[in-house]
């Protein structure tokens, strides 16, 4: 038997493979390459990001299965051949806003809630389709199936051009806004399909179909010599984050990467009446609540390219000063998912003329970042979830002055584990179980 599997990490930017031996879960060799930015992509360019980390990553020779894990909720709609129709619209893409809110109107926040554990914002997928129905509606009619970034490059993986062989998982598929999320019979909720698109029925749609957590769903492409590779169902990003992480009760993962995450693992499922709380399922059988801004490093990007210097130096003059001298940031520079407010903007309040320096903007940056996932942890403690510890990842945990603030502002222990890949860990660790 072939030694290692694979995780793979298909983020907003990037893809990144890990080959890790299970016998150890270290990670023996990695690759990750670079594919355009933005809020919308063509799918093809995952791909090929794929297939460059692969080969930095020594190949997969001596993989005997992998996993992928992808940014939630992006929008890839295929025809009957399985070509793509448009580039996929990605979860920070916002032109779905006025299509959100008309969905919460149509049905009601509880209505939604309860159907399928969270409220149509900007990011969901059948929001982006509605906006699809409505502004494409040539490219809305070619639709024959939709699946998310994930899914479909399991699906490229395989080498299958038939749409009828997509398959998803619960984590991922709990994030397209029709999905039975509260309950456990694991199926879509296909009239509110119908309703994003506007349709009478979305019954010959094909969607993804949801394997559990342990399945394989198939095998990689025999003619690029995978075809005894077992590919597992995969997982959204948050869920391979939390996989990797191996969170305890108690315990929230806060990921600070280009949006907000607070996510912890339950043993059923969480129900916020008011919507501000996902209710999501996990890789494992259980469920992921969480609550995600859109708003996380890209606030330290900004405002350290504000006052030109570098993320060292940003630390240096944001740790150099006690407090930003009544100095306040308002850090929706891209609209805002908790709060939801979609149209907001950034703002620097409070400015006197000792204020003013770049240390303390530094010092409101930081704090600025820190209380907005404050307020994200405790909207998950209004619906009963208990956090009494955080792990702290992503690129904006890499940062000293946010390591130093983090326990006095957000209330909490705050540990910040050695960085690493941990979607694409998490992924990894999902392949070393398929059965």
């Amino acid at each position: 038997m072939k030694p290692y599997v694979a995780g793979v990490d298909s983020s907003t930017q990037s893809v990144k493979v890990v080959i890790v031996d299970p016998s150890t879960g270290s990670i023996v060799r990695e690759g990750r390459a670079c594919h355009p930015n933005g809020t919308e992509v063509d799918p093809p360019y995952w791909w090929e990001a794929f297939l460059t980390a692969v080969d930095e990553a020594g190949g997969l020779d001596d993989v005997r299965a992998i996993s992928f894990g992808g940014q939630q909720h992006g929008m890839v709609c295929l025809d009957r051949d399985g070509k793509v129709i448009r580039p996929a619209l990605l979860w920070n893409d916002t032109r779905s806003a006025q299509a959100a809110d008309d969905l919460v109107t149509e049905l009601g926040v509880k209505d939604w809630v309860y159907r399928t554990g969270s409220v149509p914002v900007a990011s969901i997928t059948v929001s982006k389709l509605r906006w699809l129905a409505e502004n494409e509606p040539d490219n809305a009619a070619k639709i024959a199936a939709v699946c998310l970034p994930h899914d479909w490059l399991s699906w490229k993986f395989s080498g299958s051009t038939d749409i009828h062989d997509l398959a998803t998982d619960r984590s991922d598929a709990s994030g397209t806004g029709y999905f039975k999320t509260p309950s456990a019979d694991q199926s879509y909720d296909r009239d509110l399909l119908a309703r994003g698109l506007k349709i009478d029925s979305a019954d010959s749609i094909v969607l993804p179909r949801i394997a559990g957590p342990t399945e394989i769903i198939g095998y990689g492409d025999q003619k690029r010599g995978w075809g005894d590779i077992a590919i597992g169902p995969g997982c959204g990003d948050n869920a391979g984050a939390a996989l990797g992480l191996q969170l305890e009760p108690g315990e929230a993962m806060l990921s600070l990467g280009t949006s907000g995450v607070v996510a912890l693992r339950s043993a059923k499922p969480v129900v916020d009446p008011d919507g501000i709380i996902t209710g999501f399922a996990d890789a494992t059988g259980q469920w992921l609540p969480l609550a995600c801004t859109l708003n996380a490093s890209r606030i330290i990007d900004a405002m350290a390219a504000v006052i030109g210097v570098d993320y060292e130096e940003f630390s240096k003059l944001a740790l150099s000063v006690d407090s930003a001298k009544g100095l306040t940031l308002t850090p929706y520079f891209e609209g805002e998912r908790t709060p939801n407010l979609p149209d907001a903007t950034a703002s620097l309040t409070g400015m006197t003329l000792e204020n003013s320096k770049p240390a303390y903007v530094a010092r409101a940056a930081v704090e600025g970042l820190l209380n907005l996932m404050r307020a994200a942890m405790d909207a998950m403690r209004s619906a009963g979830a208990e956090i009494n510890k955080v792990q702290m990842v992503g690129g904006g945990a890499r940062l000293e002055a946010v390591r130093v603030l983090a326990p006095e502002i957000l209330g909490v222990d705050v540990e910040v584990p050695k960085a690493a890949e941990y979607v694409a860990l998490g992924a990894a660790r999902q392949a070393m179980k398929l059965s």
